[in-house]
């Protein structure tokens, strides 16, 4: 099985484009991040013709998260229990998940965090450690339970996924509160499994060439159960997906599952 994770960066924009890559690189499953698409926007007809059913939890022109699969799409849980909310936005559309041949997929937006003054650098660490203790619920009532949290996680979890560590002095992505809230996952058996496989950079910024410089962060990645882990055996991250005209800053990941 092919799953892969993308922070597509507007849905509506890049559908046909989507879709396209899903089919040239027989992917199976792909968790979407930042659709940006409210539910009766949504380019469903694109996934459907294509032999992908799809599952999307809009809100507006920001945020949203969708799953399109070509192996089954069950027990669909939109956000997950202890999720917070933000202000008067209440909870937002970060997190969706269905049963993909067994899998239970999970595909998760973390807010980005801002600043580190602003509210939102302290809702994401709320956010981040409330997943974290649900996921090791989850674990602990079914440690053989075949999980996997894939999307853009917003936080570079060392100092080489980022290019300049300096250049990230006094900002968000990179701070030990945000990096201890991501190892957490570890803690419960949560496995960044894409890394050994395919190291380097899933974002960059559109501004001053980043990417044609290589200046860029690892900020998506797929976080597995001990039972799912044991069967991945490769992983790549298409970094030509985002040379494409009209791409989206981030490049998606792809991880081989046995």
């Amino acid at each position: 099985m092919r799953i892969a994770t993308w922070n597509v960066n507007s849905i509506r924009a890049r559908s046909e484009t989507v879709v396209a890559w899903m089919e040239r690189n027989d992917i199976d499953v792909l968790a979407m991040q930042e659709t940006k698409c409210p539910d009766d926007q949504f380019p469903v007809m694109s996934f459907l013709a294509s032999g992908y059913d799809v599952v999307f939890c809009g809100q507006g022109g920001f945020n949203g998260v969708a799953i399109a699969s070509r192996v089954g799409l069950d027990s669909v849980q939109y956000g997950f229990d202890g999720q917070p909310a933000f202000g008067d936005a209440g909870v937002e559309a970060r997190a969706i998940s269905a049963r993909c041949d067994g899998i239970q997929v999970w595909s998760l937006y973390v807010p980005n965090g801002r600043t580190l003054d602003d509210p939102h650098y302290a809702y994401k660490l709320d956010w981040l450690s409330a997943l974290a203790d649900r996921s090791a619920l989850w674990l602990a009532h079914d440690p053989a339970a075949q999980i996997m949290l894939a999307g853009d996680w917003n936080v570079a979890p060392t100092d080489d996924d980022v290019w300049d560590r300096d250049y990230f002095d006094g900002k968000t992505h990179v701070t030990d509160a945000e990096r201890q809230a991501v190892a957490a996952f570890a803690g419960h058996g949560f496995t960044d499994v894409a890394l050994p496989y395919a190291p380097g950079y899933t974002f960059w910024d559109y501004t001053q060439l980043r990417f044609p410089r290589d200046e860029g962060m690892r900020i998506d990645y797929l976080l597995c159960s001990p039972a799912l882990g044991d069967r991945v055996f490769d992983a790549r991250i298409d970094r030509e997906a985002r040379k494409a005209k009209g791409a989206s800053d981030h490049a998606p990941v792809v991880l081989e599952i046995s």
